[in-house]
């Protein structure tokens, strides 16, 4: 009967019938705990090229494990990846409990054995699919996006390296555990220690990161640039068909030119503020002589609408260079962004409903006319996870209190208001009875203040990690005082949360200035940044207007944006389609 058997097999799995035939049994048998196929001499379906070194069991089983002591690569449908299957390597008798906590594995329980995380070797990706560089720019405003785009990325079968550094390692974690098979990380020391931040230690930050990348990094990146390489790792991963780079990583532009490679540069802002930053360098406007800026502004007369903008609202990092600080970081900045146009395309976490008008009158001059892939929002909605989780000790605080009756304080992972600005804020939510969620990180806040929203049952103080996203999604949260770093406007329109914007640099004042006046779904708090501290009581009159039924208008609009959203990233969405343009894009690199 085996005999026969085994004829049947050599001759049916010779035909693409035969193994799909065989593929439509195999998850039968593995229900019902039956796998006698695995007493074939030769695998069921051909073990893709790129898991042949994984074929033998691990060194440290063999000939100790009788269940390990034959191990074939037997094929079962991967139901997350249509049409992709997933390869498993199962042991010769696979007793049924085993085979359940094999199809728990498989859906990502990262709680299956150690054994068996050992065991098995999923592949829901071929040797054929394209690789891609992802490098990162190690700052969690930058890289949380683009991990998130590389899930994407990764759920839609293409083979990722990203770019890490001891700094990053516990933000790649995730993306690791959720695509094994798939994604694999690229590491290198960096003299970059820490996560970087603002306008403060930008210019430096740019140089450490770049000088301590560039010449390894160039060295992989060459090593990858032939299919036919004799290299047994680089044989295993093959050629490297595209680069996405953050755009703080213009550096990697020539890299990848010498290698031969496109790049594309990963826009972790909207398509305003990012096409608005570029177009300076590239213009490289500044006040007339003997004027200080204070009545100067800077148009922008290739967008829609020619936008224009006071010169102290423009990046203080780009103000520092135009007004002289040409030393060696300055220059690396500009050579960053002139870089960055010479690559093949901007991919933007950005979407149509938020900036359809900038998207829409593609191509942009002040992007060099390169096409925007707009593919955003790319994070998915966080959830609490139960008791105990900060999200769901934050919502069973705000559900003592009526809807959009609260409003939520953050300045971002990397801003630190100024002790009067939040002095301000502060007396502003007790003079206006406000109750308030302020995830204050690090800011210091007046003396007494915490105490008294704490005996008042008003207010609700976070210090470390905040569950914003939970936060935002929660009825009772009504307005969301924000610096509009691009992430939390993301985050609030997509919850349809109106926003009273209190921007203090780099990107802010665009993002401030498109919510509050194109979009309509803010009140601007101050437009003096960190140079101007509004009064308290002009505070408190602005969260009147937002919080509450007075801000009835604004939260309807910001509902209708995230109706928007949510319709772009869904099955036919702009953003859905955009997204899977861009995949297509990268395959043809092949």
């Amino acid at each position: 009967m085996l005999g026969m058997w085994r004829w049947v097999n050599g001759i049916v799995l010779r035909s693409d019938f035969g193994q799909w035939f065989v593929g439509l049994l195999e998850p039968i048998l593995l229900i019902l705990g039956v796998c006698p196929l695995p007493d074939l001499e030769h695998p069921i379906i051909r073990t893709d090229p790129a898991l042949a070194h994984t074929a033998s069991p691990p060194r440290s089983t063999r000939g100790t494990d009788p269940v390990l002591a034959r191990v074939v690569p037997v094929r079962v449908p991967d139901w997350r990846l249509p049409l992709r299957p997933c390869s498993i390597r199962l042991p010769l008798f696979l007793p049924l409990a085993e085979v359940r906590a094999t199809a728990k594995l498989h859906t990502g329980d990262l709680r299956a054995t150690p054994r068996f995380r050992a065991l098995f070797t999923f592949a829901s990706v071929s040797d054929a699919s394209p690789h891609v560089l992802l490098v990162p720019y190690p700052a969690q405003g930058h890289m949380q996006p683009l991990l998130h785009l590389a899930s994407l990325l990764a759920a839609r079968g293409l083979r990722l390296t990203v770019v890490e550094t001891p700094a990053t390692t516990h933000l790649l974690a995730p993306l690791l555990a959720e695509h094994p098979s798939s994604v694999r990380s690229l590491s290198f020391p960096s003299t970059v220690d820490h996560d970087t931040s603002g306008p403060t230690f930008i210019g430096a930050d740019f140089h450490a990161h770049a000088a301590a990348l560039r010449a390894p990094l160039g060295e992989w990146l060459r090593s990858h640039d032939r299919s036919d390489s004799k290299d047994d790792d680089v044989a295993a991963d093959g050629r490297v068909v595209a680069v996405i780079s953050d755009f703080f990583c213009g550096w990697t532009q020539p890299l990848a030119a010498e290698a031969g490679v496109p790049r594309l540069v990963f826009a972790p802002s909207g398509v305003l503020a990012t096409a608005t930053t570029h177009s300076l360098f590239r213009r490289m406007p500044r006040p007339p002589e003997g004027d200080a800026g204070r009545g100067y502004a800077v148009s922008f007369p290739a967008l829609p609408d020619a936008p224009s903008y006071p010169w102290q609202q423009i990046s203080r990092m780009y103000r520092s260079y135009a007004e002289g600080g040409r030393d060696e970081h300055s220059e690396g900045i500009k050579d960053n962004f002139l870089w960055n146009m010479e690559g093949l395309a901007f991919v933007c976490n950005t979407c149509h409903p938020l900036e359809g008008k900038y998207l829409e009158a593609q191509p942009l001059e002040d992007l060099a006319s390169k096409r925007v892939w707009a593919v955003g929002p790319v994070a998915p909605p966080r959830a609490s996870t139960g008791e105990g989780d900060p999200a769901g000790d934050v919502n069973a605080w705000l559900d003592a209190f009526p809807d959009s009756s609260v409003a939520y304080v953050s300045f971002g992972t990397m801003m630190v208001p100024p002790r009067p600005h939040a002095a301000a804020l502060a007396a502003a939510l007790e003079r206006s009875g406000t109750p308030f969620v302020w995830a204050a990180a690090t800011a210091t806040l007046p003396d007494g203040f915490e105490d008294r929203a704490v005996a008042a049952g008003t207010g609700l103080v976070l210090r470390g990690w905040a569950p914003q996203v939970a936060a935002l999604r929660h009825r009772a949260v009504g307005c969301f005082v924000t610096h509009c770093g691009w992430n939390s406007v993301l985050e609030a329109c997509a919850a349809g949360v109106p926003m009273l914007a209190w921007p203090m640099a780099a990107d802010q004042f665009f993002n401030a200035r498109l919510v509050v006046e194109e979009a309509r779904v803010a009140l601007a708090a101050s437009w003096g940044g960190f140079g101007a501290v509004p009064e308290a009581d002009e505070l408190a009159r602005a969260l009147a207007q937002v919080v509450g039924e007075a801000g009835a208008g604004m939260r309807a609009r910001a509902v209708e944006i995230a109706a928007g959203m949510a319709e772009a990233i869904g099955e036919g969405g702009s953003s859905r389609r955009e997204l899977d343009g861009l995949v297509q894009e990268l395959g043809r690199g092949r």
